[in-house]
């Protein structure tokens, strides 16, 4: 936010998308998967996830945690955790608008655990009905587990086609009341 109090948005010339059909699982996360038991969940610790992204160089604040969080009880902003135990060692969170899901951000502190949470996502999203799940900015991370570039405009026709509809973890941008 602005010293104003206005609000900036941001748009990419292009934009990075992850296949909903789920994303590429390399043989060695597969072998991990198998071989380790980390506990995931859904919508269980927001403000951890959150906190778990949080860097002195990112753009997470404690102002955007409260937003996120406010989004969170209109049922419009979610995350998937990833425990060791009693421990959260990774997770991503993210905006529903409509039919679109957008990452905001991940993290991890064991081995695997951030590619575990968005491999989760992705499928939650999925078997939710959404149609396209937006990772925002290509990186090599990325392109690895299948993500794919579209041009801007590309990016601004999936909103329009999708965005009338809403899922149980979305709301269709009619329906979004910004304070």
């Amino acid at each position: 936010m602005c010293e104003d109090g206005e609000h900036n948005w941001y748009s990419v010339k292009q934009r990075a998308l992850l296949p909903i059909e789920g994303i590429h699982v390399s043989k060695s996360l597969a072998k991990f998967m198998k071989n380790h038991r980390f506990l995931v969940t859904f919508d269980q610790d927001l403000e951890g996830v959150m906190r778990g992204c949080m860097r002195p160089e990112t753009w997470i604040s404690e102002e955007i945690i409260a937003g996120f969080l406010d989004g969170f009880q209109k049922g419009l902003v979610h995350s998937c955790e990833v425990w060791n135990g009693d421990r959260l060692v990774g997770g991503v969170y993210g905006i529903g608008i409509g039919l679109v899901f957008s990452a905001e951000s991940m993290f991890h502190s064991e081995t695997n655990a951030s590619k575990i949470a968005l491999w989760a996502m992705v499928n939650r999203c999925r078997e939710l009905g959404f149609q396209t799940f937006d990772a925002q900015i290509m990186n090599p991370h990325l392109k690895s587990l299948g993500a794919y570039e579209v041009t801007s405009d590309q990016y601004m026709r999936l909103l329009r086609q999708n965005g009338d509809q809403c899922t149980d973890w979305s709301l269709p941008p009619s329906q979004i009341l910004y304070d």
